[in-house]
């Protein structure tokens, strides 16, 4: 569990220097971000898409940035923030509030807690930059069910993911005031 632990804290390290190297001016910016629980696919599939819609107000007219993470068992990928780092497998499409990331030839090993993050980084407000509680996404092979012996700790790593950035984000809020 260790490393794990050191695991966000470097991602909310990195995730803390994406967000607040520029200068703010939207100070009542409020953002919240809202993400499905489960998505499971067949690595058959050649891509599967996840969803992240987010809410803002009192922010900029300008476009947020989007960050995609991705958290494994003993570790993490910032996937895009904002550019993707591998263009051919992800790729992000925003339509409006509603974000997708898209992965491209699926196999089972892109499964995964995927963290969508949103930021107005022209706004002080610490309400201006959210992630949302994550996507765990399991692939099977083709024909095969997932067993719940693999499931139930994805889904503690996604309540501990949980946890952690609820925490991290009162204790931002307790600083701000």
């Amino acid at each position: 569990m260790a490393p794990f632990n050191k695991l966000k804290n470097v991602l909310m390290l990195a995730f803390d220097w994406i967000l607040y190297s520029a200068a703010g001016v939207a100070g009542d910016c409020r953002v919240s971000v809202t993400q499905p629980s489960f998505h499971q696919a067949d690595s058959s599939q050649s891509n599967v898409s996840l969803s992240c819609t987010f809410s803002a107000s009192g922010c900029s007219s300008a476009p947020p940035e989007v960050l995609w993470f991705r958290f494994l068992t003993d570790s993490h990928e910032d996937l895009c923030t904002p550019a993707c780092t591998d263009q051919h497998k992800y790729q992000v499409h925003s339509s409006g509030n509603n974000i997708l990331l898209q992965i491209k030839d699926l196999a089972v090993d892109d499964s995964g807690v995927y963290v969508c993050g949103i930021a107005f980084s022209d706004s002080e407000s610490s309400f201006s930059k959210r992630t949302g509680d994550g996507t765990v996404l399991t692939v099977t092979a083709p024909g095969k069910q997932q067993s719940s012996g693999k499931l139930i700790p994805m889904i503690i790593t996604s309540c501990l993911l949980f946890l952690y950035s609820s925490a991290v984000l009162t204790s931002f809020v307790v600083h701000k005031v």
